[in-house]
């Protein structure tokens, strides 16, 4: 395939409304990021500010001419919109642009269907993007022809969009009921976690921040690392062992972005489900990003939004070996690492044990000599401050911290 065929030239349109210069330049500089993630090159940026967006081409007429001509002059295939469009703003707009026209949703969407690794994430990133096109059959127009391959197609972009929409009703519900297995056997597995008194941790995140790179060197395990929007979609929970011998679960998600679309949230409510179940979130954050208070808000407005906002948090500022400057950290409990450094991972252990110590109560407890098998259980599901040996009784008196409904607790 040749490099022209290979990448779609692409027009991005951004309208500043409400969002300070800042937040809106960011903003458009990851859509940027996400068009070349999916495969796209841009060519040209054009952008507005204006107290509302048009209702009708969410430009204005001006700026629409002036979308056309440039468009035009660089041979662009595609225009995406920082906007999510209404059926109405394509509509309007492809009356006057000959290039496919779609907005940030759909280039986020097809980044996901790039990404999905497992059965459950591509049919969870295709109920996502039916919902998504569902509304908008109506009036597509010309625009469907143009919808026919590269980006924001990709998943269900293969059948004809122009399927009616019962066909596509069907489609969604044949596979909310597919996910529905899959997500039986993920709540069995969690019971058992539950059951078994095994402390479960989350890592989650703004996508990107190295939350992988954590979950590989914590657990020594070799997850998905890549510097790129979303490498991660399908969870990944691994066993993860502590200095002082506690042995927990970990769980990779899926990275958070600034207006994640509704759909995808709908869509990977049972692959997040791992995370409302767990003990403790780790909040990773990229300390060296420009944009660190943004990524901050999203991800804490989406845990409202999940309703995991009441779970235990440690923040862990991640990439302090390419922080410029000062750094003041705005959230708390946290720790400042370096995922590449030994040191801090061993810094990293410390911190997760101290949040997890909180959440435990002190319990002290005799064993009998002979019983070497509960002194390596008591090691791998507490955490053991003290433990010294009475030769004459042959015992071993034992003191750390338990979950309260712990059986260690009833044994003491």
């Amino acid at each position: 395939m040749s490099n022209e065929e290979q990448y779609e030239k692409v027009v991005v349109v951004g309208v500043q409304t409400t969002e300070t210069d800042n937040q809106f330049h960011y903003s458009l500089e990851e859509l940027k990021q996400l068009v070349e993630n999916a495969g796209g090159e841009v060519v040209g940026e054009l952008t507005q500010k204006r107290e509302r967006q048009d209702a009708k081409t969410v430009v204005g007429k001006g700026k629409l001419t002036e979308l056309k001509h440039l468009s035009e002059e660089l041979s662009a295939t595609t225009i995406v919109f920082n906007q999510e469009l209404s059926p109405r703003n394509v509509r309007n707009i492809q009356e006057e642009i000959e290039a496919k026209v779609i907005d940030r949703i759909q280039v986020i969407l097809d980044i996901f269907a790039l990404r999905a690794q497992s059965k459950e994430g591509r049919l969870q990133v295709k109920l996502a993007q039916l919902s998504y096109l569902l509304p908008r059959l109506a009036g597509q127009g010309v625009n469907m022809s143009r919808l026919g391959a590269g980006i924001g197609t990709r998943g269900p972009g293969e059948t004809k969009l122009e399927t009616d929409r019962r066909h596509i009703q069907k489609q969604m519900t044949d596979i909310r009921h597919e996910l529905k297995k899959t997500e039986a056997h993920r709540e069995r597995s969690r019971e058992q976690r539950k059951q078994s008194n095994i402390f479960q941790i989350g890592l989650i995140g703004y996508t990107n921040a190295g939350k992988s790179t954590i979950l590989n060197v914590t657990t020594e395990t070799s997850a998905l690392e890549k510097n790129q929007l979303f490498a991660t979609l399908d969870p990944l929970t691994r066993q993860v062992e502590f200095p002082s011998g506690l042995q927990a679960t970990m769980t990779d998600t899926v990275g958070f972005i600034q207006d994640l679309p509704t759909q995808l949230i709908e869509a990977f409510q049972s692959t997040l489900e791992e995370s409302k179940a767990v003990d403790l979130l780790l909040h990773v954050v990229d300390a060296s990003e420009d944009n660190i208070a943004g990524h901050e808000q999203t991800v804490i407005e989406l845990l409202k939004e999940l309703n995991m906002d009441e779970i235990p948090r440690l923040t862990v500022y991640n990439k302090k070996d390419l922080i410029k400057g000062d750094f003041q950290p705005g959230l708390y409990p946290n720790i400042v690492i370096s995922a590449r450094d030994d040191d801090d991972i061993d810094n990293l252990f410390e911190a997760i044990e101290k949040s997890i110590k909180k959440q435990m109560i002190p319990y002290t407890i005799e064993i009998e000599s002979a019983r070497g098998d509960l002194l390596i259980q008591l090691r791998n599901e507490t955490i053991i401050e003290r433990q010294l040996y009475d030769e004459e009784n042959q015992v071993y008196f034992v003191e750390g911290y338990t979950r309260e409904n712990s059986r260690w607790n009833r044994m003491h």
